[in-house]
């Protein structure tokens, strides 16, 4: 096998090696304050935590290893993370878990820009020592690849001072979905906390989703982290649940994303795209009116797809409206049977972290928009 080569600044550019997770050990984790968040109360999760059932880990690692034999006969080389065994208590000096995660979802915890590879500063306690699952890897990459980049965000503590602890109380729907149009979530300002799936990676602009996973002080980070990018903090007023922009937000190829129809991204912040004559259509609906038992995630996993190239895209088998929607887009379409996974922590890009795709970094947006990229909050 070839050694490593660190190389990726976008979603769409022929994708050459790439990670992609397990299911083994998997847990739902006990409640936190950020996993309130994360559950409706009318979820069959609600209440419950502890290992997932081996009859479900086996069904969600037989779809994982038919994505991956699917990618190595394209030619793309797959790397696997460690498990560790996730049903076992955490403690820090500032907190304490009953169970910890999973490493099913590496695009959360993985942030590949160019040749580095960040670890992100993570908001759920229960997601603390995730990424440890993937530290063998980084390990061989560094030693294969001299221009490679390891870095981490700066480890957040987690007290109760990241939360805002009140957050639920006497919560109603309405109430919820008024809160996110005023940028109210329940993560507070005291440190930066972000997960890497929260964010855009458009060449030389990075788009990153203000929501519940990711504060306005991890922008200002990540300016400051990545001074030679744009940093630009994007929102979706109707997503009270604004959990990672993959299944909101999604870059196609250059110049086109579509856009989940019940988060649209508010007029203000699309003059950026429309100013450098990026399209923006509304995603197919769902073919599914709900998601799968057990499962933290809303029916608009089924545009949460891996483009392999700008011809080429998987998507989830069973999504029927979204494969038309992109074959009618002049997209070669790759059906992965994946709802079995879903559970785990996301759909095929959430399961995946990019290594190498093969393209340099593009400025997409030489229009810049006046007050569009992030300020200082310090």
């Amino acid at each position: 096998m070839p050694k490593t080569i660190v190389n990726s600044w976008n979603d769409f550019d022929p994708l050459k090696h790439i990670i992609v997770g397990r299911a083994d050990h998997c847990c739902i984790p006990a409640m936190e304050p950020a996993l309130e968040a994360k559950i409706d109360r009318s979820s069959d999760m609600w209440g419950m935590w502890g290992p997932r059932s081996l009859a479900t880990v086996e069904k969600a690692n037989e779809e994982l290893d038919y994505f991956v034999h699917v990618l190595e006969s394209r030619g793309i080389r797959v790397d696997r993370p460690t498990p560790l065994q996730w049903n076992q208590p955490a403690q820090t000096p500032d907190f304490s878990t009953k169970t910890l995660f999973g490493c099913m979802p590496p695009r959360d915890v993985l942030l590949t820009v160019g040749s580095e590879m960040l670890s992100a500063a993570m908001m759920m306690r229960c997601r603390y020592f995730e990424y440890l699952a993937y530290h063998p890897l980084m390990l061989k990459y560094f030693q294969e690849d001299p221009s490679f980049r390891w870095e981490q965000a700066p480890r957040p503590r987690l007290t109760d001072a990241s939360y805002k602890l009140d957050y639920f109380t006497d919560i109603t729907p309405e109430k919820l979905l008024q809160k996110a149009r005023n940028l109210d979530f329940v993560t507070s300002e005291h440190e930066p906390l972000f997960d890497a799936a929260d964010i855009l990676r458009l060449g030389k602009d990075l788009f990153v989703q203000h929501g519940l996973t990711t504060n306005r002080r991890a922008g200002d980070w990540l300016q400051r982290h990545f001074p030679d990018h744009r940093i630009h903090m994007i929102n979706f007023p109707d997503d009270p649940n604004s959990i990672h922009i993959d299944a909101t937000f999604v870059p196609l190829r250059p110049g086109l994303i579509i856009n989940n129809p019940v988060r649209r991204l508010p007029d203000s912040q699309r003059r950026i795209f429309e100013a450098n004559d990026w399209e923006i259509l509304d995603a197919a609906m769902p073919a599914h009116d709900r998601p799968p038992p057990l499962c933290y995630s809303s029916v608009w996993l089924s545009m949460n797809v891996l483009v392999l190239d700008q011809k080429t895209v998987c998507v989830e088998a069973s999504e029927f409206n979204q494969t038309e929607q992109l074959d009618s887009l002049g997209f070669e379409v790759i059906p992965i049977p994946f709802r079995n996974a879903f559970s785990f922590g996301g759909g095929l890009h959430c399961a995946t972290a990019d290594v190498r795709r093969e393209g340099r970094c593009e400025d997409y947006f030489p229009n810049q928009i006046p007050g569009t990229q992030i300020r200082s909050i310090s």
